[in-house]
């Protein structure tokens, strides 16, 4: 039997499942859906639907053309995608996930990206707000603000190494040809501010709705994705919560508890990395809530890996939003793989350099496993800080040669 004809029978019996857990445990789950119930309407709501109205309605004012012409000799050279993506960049970055895959899917809709620049651009700008970050992450659950400075470094900074690393995803020509109108532009006296807001004034007249009709129709859809949102939100609530009732989860937990082992990392972290495979803000609530025993660099390193991935509620809300177009959703997983594991490690590599000057307390202590531990404490996690850091450098100097060769190339061709 094929898989595609193996997925309906068990997408069956899972489902039967969840509904015999659900008869087995009422109480667990009434509680566990009136908690994300209340995550949706008191983080959610609150702090996405704005930004999906604002962005809209920036969208039907033409903004993201002013943003393309500004930001487009950057862009390409950088990332290989169009200067618009730069404003889907800014937005995703501010205001988190799924703002840059929704935008995403907005420009491949207009057709200002192909699916390989789709792809490249919804892996890089699918990220955690900063609010959340500093607020919820850093005071909430970690009560120490400072630890914020880490976080934003690693989960920022490993986000900017993953749009490098996409650019080398999808075909070589995949970018678009010049056409005769960017080859005008290109001849064009006039300064780039002055050609970016003459296209957004051209994109606004291409749009053609009244304020009062793009308010009506940006309220409706931003509805739609954020009721969306908040179902994907309670389902894996719930999902989790039986899975806790049912004895599953403590599986999991031993399980990558030997794996934390035979890292060298401490493996009652175990716990906050599952929980935060499924969910974002219950994995980095149990990595700030810890044993006190642990250090404190392994616990940020471990809510810097889960606020990378996502968990898998924001994974199904990417996968809602991409499944309207033709982008694919394995390069987003494993982007944001690649992603949570660069952003570990760069919270161990960078720990004694950033928060050295700021924390009172003796900078990074290597982790003592167990006794009759054979492995030397901390030894694995020190090389794969390192192990990635040459990558990321690698890849930078690649791409450094790359845009200078480019310039060079263009200077010599304007000669």
């Amino acid at each position: 039997m094929s898989v595609k004809k193996l997925g309906l029978p068990l997408m069956i019996v899972s489902l039967a499942a969840l509904l015999l857990l659900m008869m087995l445990f009422p109480g667990a789950y009434l509680e566990s859906a009136l908690r994300g119930l209340e995550i949706w309407w008191d983080v959610l709501f609150p702090s996405l639907f704005p930004f999906f109205i604002i962005s809209e309605i920036m969208l039907g004012f033409g903004v993201v053309h002013l943003f393309g012409t500004l930001l487009d000799p950057l862009m390409k050279p950088l990332f290989r995608i169009p200067g618009s993506g730069g404003f889907v960049a800014a937005m995703g970055y501010v205001s988190g996930y799924p703002i840059g895959a929704k935008l995403t899917a907005k420009l491949w809709e207009q057709n200002m990206v192909t699916r390989d620049e789709g792809e490249r651009l919804v892996a890089f700008t699918t990220s955690s707000d900063p609010i959340f970050l500093i607020g919820a992450v850093s005071v909430g659950f970690f009560h120490d603000p400072k630890l914020a400075v880490i976080l934003a470094i690693s989960h920022y900074g490993g986000g900017f190494l993953i749009g490098l690393l996409m650019r080398f995803h999808g075909s070589r020509h995949s970018m678009p040809a010049a056409s005769g109108k960017s080859a005008q532009n290109a001849k064009d006296r006039r300064s780039r501010i002055r050609r970016a807001f003459a296209a957004m004034h051209h994109a606004r007249m291409e749009d053609g709705r009244s304020l009062g009709e793009m308010m009506r129709q940006a309220v409706e859809s931003s509805l739609k994705l954020i009721i969306v949102v908040g179902g994907l939100v309670v389902f894996f609530s719930v999902f989790l919560e039986l899975l806790t009732q049912a004895g599953v989860m403590r599986s999991l937990y031993l399980v990558l508890e030997h794996l934390l082992r035979i890292g060298g990392f401490p493996a009652s972290l175990s716990e906050a990395l599952v929980g935060g495979l499924f969910e974002v803000t219950l994995g980095a609530r149990s990595a700030g809530e810890a044993a006190a025993s642990i250090p404190l660099p392994f616990k940020a390193a471990a809510a810097a890996f889960i606020l990378s991935w996502g968990g898998l509620s924001v994974h199904a809300q990417i996968a809602s939003i991409l499944h309207a177009t033709n982008l694919r959703y394995l390069p987003f997983m494993f982007a944001r793989l690649i992603h949570a594991v660069l952003a570990a490690a760069l919270v161990l590599l960078l720990w004694n350099p950033v928060m050295g000057k700021l924390l009172p307390a003796p900078a990074f202590q290597p982790f003592v496993p167990d006794p009759g531990f054979a492995w030397a404490p901390g030894a694995f996690a020190d090389r794969l800080a390192y192990f990635c850091l040459l990558i990321a450098f690698i890849t930078a100097a690649s791409l450094l040669w790359t845009f200078v060769r480019s310039i060079w190339r263009r200077l010599h061709a304007e000669r």
